[in-house]
């Protein structure tokens, strides 16, 4: 039986970059736990502060007054290109390589923070509304900026071999080449990750926060 063509390609890709998506989802948990702890480190006042901003949200989302789904989109999507394309070039500089790492670090902060945030000022219904607002689009930006990071890192290491180590060194345009090839695929991903914020997050958001009204305090 024929292997697909694709199949084929992301089986060697993977053996290929398996250490390197091991440490990469490592480190992007690791700064998943610290914006969780970074939660717990906020005084009481700074907590206080946070909740009257996001209840205000949430206010506006019960009463539809939130930005346009075509102006979310944009925002959504351009915010998360302009992510990608940084690391992209990043690793093409070679000396960005630790910069990488540390925006993977970061994303995973903010995911952590947002949803321990969220958790730990309304329990179980705070919960439920970080599984309808950040969870559905970071299902697809997440493990795109994981490929993207590993992606950028094996350029950069590639780029360092050639220039450094006492071996037939790889040709430089095809490696480009298909890294660009890599960023384009990315970009088009984020496409439907921003839709999926634009159109579908704040539909869920709105049918949550109606649910719980009763038991979350809205501060106008």
């Amino acid at each position: 039986m024929r292997t697909h063509p694709l199949k084929s390609a992301i089986a060697v890709h993977w053996r290929e970059h398996a250490s390197l998506y091991v440490f990469v989802i490592v480190l992007f948990l690791m700064g998943v736990i610290f914006g969780a702890i970074v939660v717990n480190s906020l005084g009481f006042s700074q907590k206080q502060d946070l909740y009257y901003y996001l209840a205000q949200f949430f206010g506006q989302v019960s009463k539809d007054n939130v930005a346009s789904a075509h102006d979310m989109f944009r925002q959504s999507y351009m915010h998360n290109v302009k992510y990608m394309v940084l690391m992209w070039v990043l690793g093409i500089s070679v000396i960005g390589l630790p910069v990488i790492l540390v925006l993977l670090f970061l994303k995973g902060i903010v995911v952590g923070f947002t949803v321990g945030f969220l958790v730990n000022q309304m329990g179980w219904k705070g919960f439920l509304l970080s599984f309808v607002s950040v969870m559905p689009q970071n299902l697809l930006v997440i493990p795109l900026m994981i490929v993207m990071g590993v992606m950028s890192i094996s350029f950069s290491l590639r780029m360092v071999r050639n220039q450094f180590m006492k071996r037939p060194h790889e040709p430089v345009f095809p490696m480009v080449m298909r890294y660009a090839a890599a960023m384009a695929a990315a970009a088009f991903g984020l496409l439907v990750s921003s839709a999926v914020e634009a159109y579908l997050s704040p539909v869920l958001m709105k049918q949550v926060v109606k649910w719980v009204a009763n038991l979350i305090i809205i501060i106008m």
